[in-house]
């Protein structure tokens, strides 16, 4: 094992690409997906479900431009209010 050191994520762009979306509202949430990806084509699909029904995962998968666009895409997810987490 190296150092610590964090190897770097090596990605032939484009290529498709899924985020895990975790939050409460399961509307809210496909509807931030969506304002976010635009007229972009995606999978959104039911990841699991807390249960207690809290929390909810889902799964947006999509084809990616290049690393850029893969991380702003993530920054945007992540800071949308509907969305507590984003892996």
């Amino acid at each position: 094992m190296s150092g610590g050191k964090k190897q770097k994520l090596h990605l032939e762009y484009p290529c498709l690409w899924v985020y895990k979306v975790i939050g409460a509202d399961h509307d809210e949430m496909k509807s931030a997906v969506q304002e976010i990806i635009r007229d972009r084509q995606c999978k959104i699909s039911l990841s699991r479900q807390s249960e207690t029904a809290k929390y909810i995962a889902m799964n947006v998968e999509l084809t990616v431009e290049s690393e850029s666009h893969r991380t702003a895409l993530y920054e945007a997810l992540k800071a949308h209010r509907a969305i507590k987490l984003v892996l």
